[in-house]
């Protein structure tokens, strides 16, 4: 599917990452990018979010270049998108919906793909006015998979029971979740969660720590679904280990409260290993989106041992680092070299033998 990319820098001094990271977003879709059109606003225009000079281009370089989707590197408010899709005669798709049609590809699990959908139709639900007779003429791509286009003929009151009955569905699976997270606390099962940005290698180390086959592959949002595994580690014996959602900057809130359920896993963790591309220029604003949506989810209070991965494309040495009262704060691997994968193991067995000791002096009171 043929797509030009329309970026508008708001004056962010990280504008360039921002911009690389949504051709990636935009690859990850299955889009072919047949060219891009930066503008810059100090704040969006009300009808169109661009100027009217920036909005003349476009529609210059659409009628040369003929692309199937413009991809818009903001979320639009519904009146943009519907303003810009009639001056540029083509369907547009902001960067909420291109995240969401990402995540409708990615989904496996049966509770995966009722978050994404449940997210994809309160998105949809508030740019239903005037474009049945749009969105009738659609047949598939990107902006529009998941609950397909027999979803998208419901009317309002269609949709919204459809959005109760998917919120009832993933109750279920939620209580389900805690079930099984109180039964692994009853027989003091060690926890451990995988966090991080997405494209750090989250999956190729929980596939090295685990010999299990997780998806992994050199994408956004490569992994969607929370995958539990138990594996040994020398000292607090069987330990689980979960592989979770990857976050991406600006990561919007509905689909923050849409996975909340698959999050929890990493509320209720013992321990996290927060992911990090040591190759990455932009791995500390990353560190940053990753910290923010923790305290959004409620895990900021959580113990976090950093973990530098792909030191192999870095060129550093692995190694594990402690903070000055002698734990364990960084350790640095290559997931797919399995280099340095002892540090991860021992800075997992002394997480679980502070956490023991602490409960013991509790107990001893």
């Amino acid at each position: 599917m043929k797509v030009l990319v329309l970026s508008v820098n708001m004056g962010s001094p990280d504008h360039a990452a921002h911009a690389a990271e949504f051709l990636m977003l935009a690859r990850s879709a299955g889009a072919k990018i047949v060219g891009t059109l930066t503008a810059r606003r100090d704040r969006p225009d009300a009808a169109h979010f661009i100027g009217s000079g920036k909005l003349q281009e476009a529609v210059t370089l659409i009628t040369e270049l003929q692309p199937d989707i413009v991809l818009f590197d903001q979320p639009l408010a519904p009146a943009q998108q519907r303003n810009l899709e009639q001056a540029f005669k083509c369907r547009v798709v902001d960067r909420v919906a291109l995240i969401l049609d990402i995540f409708a590809l990615r989904a496996r699990s049966h509770e995966g793909k009722l978050q994404v959908e449940l997210a994809q139709l309160e998105h949809l639900s508030t740019r239903l006015t005037g474009r049945w007779s749009h969105l009738e003429r659609q047949q598939g791509g990107i902006g529009i998979r998941g609950p397909g286009e027999s979803q998208l003929e419901l009317d309002r009151r269609m949709i919204g029971r459809r959005v109760s009955l998917l919120k009832k569905r993933l109750a279920k699976a939620q209580r389900q979740r805690k079930t099984q997270r109180r039964a692994r606390v009853r027989a003091g099962v060690f926890s451990v969660s995988l966090v991080g940005y997405t494209n750090t290698g989250k999956s190729t180390l929980f596939n090295a720590l685990t010999r299990a086959e997780a998806y992994a592959a050199d994408q956004l949002f490569a992994t969607l679904d929370t995958t539990s595994r138990q594996v040994w580690v020398e000292g607090p014996g069987q330990v689980v280990l979960s592989d979770t959602v990857g976050f991406i900057r600006d990561l919007p809130p509905t689909l923050v409260a849409a996975f909340r359920a698959t999050l929890e896993e990493t509320i209720q963790a013992d321990l996290l290993l927060h992911v990090i591309d040591a190759s990455s220029p932009e791995r500390e604003e990353q560190v940053l989106e990753v910290n923010k949506v923790l305290k959004d989810i409620g895990a900021a209070d959580v113990p976090v041992v950093l973990v530098y991965n792909k030191i192999d494309l870095a060129g550093y040495e692995a190694r594990v680092e402690r903070n000055e009262h002698g734990t364990i704060a960084r350790v640095f691997i290559s997931a797919t070299t399995r280099d340095g994968l002892e540090g991860v193991r021992q800075a997992i067995a002394e997480s679980a033998r502070q956490i023991e000791t602490h409960a013991y002096n509790i107990e001893s009171l």
